[in-house]
């Protein structure tokens, strides 16, 4: 071999890129994530001014939506043979309550978490800190509202057949058997599931029914706790009469809403603060 051949190849297309060029496409680069920080931030800031009655009226049709994906993975289990398999496909009902909310960007609490937080953590204020509580109470009723309403609904309207409703106590008869500890650990996983979804659907434009079905179907096949939709189960158990509701809140729901929270804006939100914030100050 010559040494002129062995002399290293340079591409054609370095040649026509200068440096100046080369350093805007590092900066692009490292924007990435102070980019997509921003603009959950700014939506925080939207969702923080929003007037009250939106914020209400929007949350009870986030849990009215949510409902359907303990009816879905109802109807799936009902149309599926007993298998080792079945798991696997009757969970990817699960992604439909998720879907019709957050398509249709509808207030959902463990949203809520991330987006209200992070101009929280930016600014952290009597103002904002008190914007966020109020969101964060606002949201969660209105959510527990309409998942109450649509549990009501599906226990007394016959709009399920008897065995599909059946099927969905039996779904839901699961989840209230977990102990408050086992409901706090499985709501941490799916607290950080859906702050990262939020984080991802910035840079997911034209994607982002792909993403919710992935992470949410995550969340499914993980049997992890999420406080909304386990509410509609809750509720729905309650209203059979086989658990009493106070009973159901305080060893169910509570752990639940504590392990979303510290999943989502406790541990993903900070992460993704930190890893941007002195490069935000950088920035100013």
């Amino acid at each position: 071999m010559s040494v002129d051949d062995a002399k290293p190849v340079e591409h054609e297309d370095e040649e026509h890129i200068t440096e100046e060029e080369r350093e805007e496409a590092a900066t692009l680069t490292r924007l990435k994530s102070r980019i997509v920080y921003e603009i959950i931030r700014q939506e925080g800031r939207a969702e923080l001014s929003r007037p009250q009655s939106s914020i209400w009226w929007s949350g009870i049709a986030a849990g009215l939506a949510i409902s359907m994906s303990l009816v879905m993975e109802a109807y799936l289990r009902k149309s599926l043979p007993d298998t080792d398999w079945r798991p696997l496909v009757e969970n990817f009902g699960y992604a439909a309550g998720f879907l019709l909310v957050m398509l249709s960007r509808l207030q959902l609490f463990t949203e809520n978490t991330v987006t209200a937080v992070l101009p929280t953590l930016a600014d952290p204020c009597r103002r904002t800190i008190l914007g966020t509580t109020r969101l964060w109470g606002t949201v969660f009723l209105a959510n527990m509202a309409g998942t109450l309403i649509a549990a009501i609904f599906w226990t007394y309207s016959g709009a399920m057949s008897q065995d599909v409703s059946a099927i969905a106590l039996e779904l839901s008869l699961h989840v209230a058997h977990w102990g408050p500890g086992e409901t706090f650990v499985r709501a941490l996983p799916a607290g950080f599931l859906i702050a990262a979804l939020v984080w991802m659907m910035p840079s997911s434009e034209g994607s982002e029914f792909w993403v919710i079905l992935f992470f949410t179907y995550l969340i499914a096949l993980g049997e992890f706790a999420h406080v909304v939709v386990g509410s509609a189960e809750l509720f729905m158990v309650a209203l059979a009469g086989e658990q009493g509701i106070f009973k159901l809140i305080g060893v169910n729901l509570l752990p639940a809403l504590f392990g979303n929270i510290i999943g989502g804006a406790g541990l993903f939100a900070i992460l993704a603060w930190g890893q941007v914030h002195e490069e935000m100050e950088e920035q100013d």
